[in-house]
């Protein structure tokens, strides 16, 4: 591995970012921990690291990917550029046909989406970075692009890990953006009218890693035919989770349709008047609802456990308790379903894409299971309690059995 290497960045007055550092491996083998990452990076610079996700390297190659493409389920687009000067940008959602893969121009993209719920061990790279909470997990996005292709000048409002898997890509950082900053008109996408001062120029190799937080203008250009893995990290918005609350807490909804208790009042001095008594009155109203503990926990537990691609879980299957048993004890093995969210509330409360599993805390020994472990009971006692909980999983869709051989 090569030494620890830091670069100083120039600084201009829109932008404060203090420098990037080059590592020998993900946060630890250069002595940043995860704790230094989060106080001094995340959400605040950029971090170029090295040989960060060497496991990364092989694992898929550009024909896997156009295959997965061709696939019915799999989210995909495939953007491309023409013109003199690669100025028209076309977008084309998938799924694609073999063909439509020969008869492309010079400059060309293709996003697959959720590549984890369709390769385990795309899913599995997902524990390289477990000191970062499961709720804000989004999905890990594989491009694929020729020599020059792109996605263009652009900013995304989520924090994300680019990670080299294949070829190289060379990566522009520039300047902070927000709603103000200025786009280009009549695109398909959003694409910025300039990066700003460039921050950081950099090419990514297969295993190198460059961590972009929120609202950081970047440009990635591909050096050569290259494979780019993006792992998303969202956070849901005041908007998103205002909008959705009611959709996602009966409790909550049967409490709002009962009418507001009027205050006390005066005789009204003009009618028509609507006085900011009554609006504080109104919204005072409004905020003990949310304040109540107990349904903000429902509300939004059920917002965050909702998987962000809900077409991608396996059918529900009706396994017995003894089933499960019989399977386990033979010698299979239990892990989570890549495309399922499984989350645990302050009390250790299940919760299943979207829905609390049971009013039963967790069992502790299924905490490696939930922390992304694939677990056997081969060797192990299997209380009743225990194979509750796993039946109650699997019949949701959340665990996958598979044999200790694949």
């Amino acid at each position: 591995y090569p030494a620890t290497i830091n670069i100083s960045l120039s600084i201009s007055a829109t932008v404060n970012i203090e420098s990037a550092v080059i590592m020998s491996s993900l946060l630890t083998a250069a002595g940043l921990s995860a704790t230094d990452f989060l106080a001094n990076y995340w959400q605040k610079q950029p971090l170029l690291i090295r040989q960060g996700m060497p496991e990364v390297v092989g694992l898929l190659v550009p024909d896997e990917l156009r295959e997965l493409a061709t696939q019915s389920d799999v989210t995909c687009r495939l953007v491309t550029q023409t013109g003199t000067a690669g100025e028209i940008w076309k977008v084309q959602d998938g799924p694609f046909k073999p063909r439509d893969f020969r008869k492309l121009p010079p400059l060309w993209s293709l996003l697959v989406q959720a590549v984890d719920h369709w390769s385990l061990e795309v899913a599995d790279l997902w524990a390289i970075l477990d000191f970062l909470p499961a709720w804000r997990r989004d999905d890990i996005m594989v491009s694929l692009a020729p020599a020059g292709g792109s996605v263009g000048e652009h900013f995304d409002q989520y924090d994300v890990f680019l990670v080299q898997g294949y070829g190289s890509r060379r990566w522009q950082l520039g300047q902070w953006c927000d709603a103000d900053t200025p786009l280009q008109p009549d695109q398909p996408l959003r694409l910025l009218t300039s990066l700003g001062t460039i921050q950081l120029d950099v090419v990514l190799q297969p295993g190198d890693v460059l961590y972009v937080p929120p609202g950081l203008a970047h440009y990635g250009v591909a050096v050569d035919d290259c494979l780019t893995y993006s792992f998303g990290f969202r956070m849901p918005s005041p908007g998103d989770l205002i909008e959705r609350l009611a959709d996602h807490a009966p409790s909550l909804l049967h409490r709002a349709d009962q009418p507001v208790r009027d205050r006390e009042r005066e005789p009204a001095a003009q009618p028509a008047q609507v006085g900011e008594a009554d609006l504080l009155h109104l919204r005072q109203q409004v905020q003990a609802l949310l304040d109540d503990p107990a349904l903000w926990r429902q509300a939004i537990m059920s917002v965050l456990s909702e998987p962000a691609f809900a077409d991608h879980l396996p059918e529900p299957d009706d396994l017995a308790p003894a089933e499960l048993r019989e399977a386990l004890e033979s010698g299979q093995q239990l892990r989570l379903e890549p495309a399922a969210c499984v989350l645990l509330d302050p009390d250790q409360l299940i919760w299943v894409n979207g829905d609390l599993l049971a009013d039963v805390p967790l069992q502790p020994a299924l905490l490696p299971l939930l922390a992304g472990q694939t677990v056997s009971w081969a060797d192990q006692p299997l209380s009743e309690e225990i194979l509750h909980q796993l039946t109650l999983l699997y019949q949701a869709g959340a665990l996958l059995l598979e044999d200790t051989d694949d």
